[in-house]
């Protein structure tokens, strides 16, 4: 299926290349445990060097495409897809893969993986507006954070959000809707097992080589069989830079705020950014971005920074 969509040639130099880390990471992961070196941290080191080879991986691959670029994708259209890539409410089906490794969780200073599948699809629903429907399907490796609690693998509440969004772009493209929190999380320490409801807003500005613009939400908990209620925010702003060939500069810190807690306990203040590429293989688009965020603010035991790599499978209309 994927050696269809991106075609053979470039099928196997993404083949080679995924193979080529993953014999790094396995090589890494032994050498280190025969050292000693991973006895201490255990899985945590683990997944901390899962996230760095993974990183440059994709960074790899990003950085391939532009010494082997695809003739018949002008770089203009490149870039024009790039924009089109970092609006939320673009005409655009995407299917992002994002892996979020967040370090130095509780006293064990553990390291806990969170797979975010997010795929976005806009619907028409008339001539004057559209219905963008995004959907966060989190898959958590969630570590012994402290003595006597267990680990856990597997799904979390999954979050789907719609927004009501006029047609046509203007300065201010702007989404509203509803969005809600499933209990469907497969361990009680992957989800909260509460469902919970509340508005959700985007509004994004594209101008010259800059996008950029903000999702937020608040839901409160209206049922469920989880030990404590919910009301929580949610603020994502964002901003891009785009330079040539698809390459472009990014920060997207999301920044979360419990209300049933107060004081320093309440948030969490990431502060960072990264870089990442449009490119094509074959005649599929993707989208690929690593970034890193250290947390100057965070509940006490909640983690010290996160490192966040993207691969997006992009299908234009």
């Amino acid at each position: 299926m994927l050696c269809a969509l991106i075609g053979p040639r470039h099928f196997g130099s993404w083949w080679v290349n995924m193979e080529f880390a993953d014999f790094h990471m396995r090589t890494l992961v032994n050498m280190l445990a025969r050292n000693g070196g991973l006895r201490s941290r255990g899985r945590s080191s683990r997944r901390m060097i899962r996230g760095i080879v993974t990183a440059l991986a994709v960074a790899g691959a990003m950085a391939s495409q532009t010494l082997f670029a695809e003739p018949e994708s002008s770089a203009s259209s490149t870039e024009a897809l790039a924009r089109q890539v970092q609006n939320p409410l673009a005409k655009l089906v995407k299917v992002p893969f994002q892996n979020n490794f967040n370090f130095g969780i509780g006293p064990e200073e553990a390291t806990q993986w969170i797979l975010d599948v997010e795929p976005v699809i806009p619907v028409s629903l008339n001539d004057d507006w559209s219905l963008i429907t995004r959907t966060v399907i989190p898959i958590i490796d969630q570590p012994s954070v402290a003595p006597g609690i267990p680990a856990a693998f597997g799904l979390g509440d999954l979050n789907p959000s719609f927004y009501l969004s006029p047609a046509k772009d203007g300065q201010v493209t702007w989404g509203a809707g509803p969005t809600f929190t499933l209990p469907t999380a497969t361990d009680s320490s992957l989800g909260a097992g509460m469902w919970s409801v509340g508005p959700a807003l985007i509004a994004v500005t594209t101008q010259g080589p800059w996008v950029a613009g903000v999702l937020a939400n608040q839901q409160w908990s209206f049922a469920g069989w989880g030990s404590q209620k919910i009301s929580a925010m949610t603020i994502q702003p964002f901003i891009n830079y785009n330079l040539p060939a698809g390459w472009y500069l990014n920060s997207a810190p999301v920044l979360t705020a419990n209300w049933r807690v107060s004081g320093a306990e309440a948030w969490t203040v990431p502060l960072g950014g990264g870089i990442g590429k449009v490119f094509h293989l074959g005649r599929l688009p993707l989208n690929g971005l690593i970034q890193a965020y250290y947390n100057v603010r965070t509940p006490e035991n909640g983690p010290d920074w996160q490192l966040r790599v993207e691969l997006q499978l992009l299908f234009p209309k």
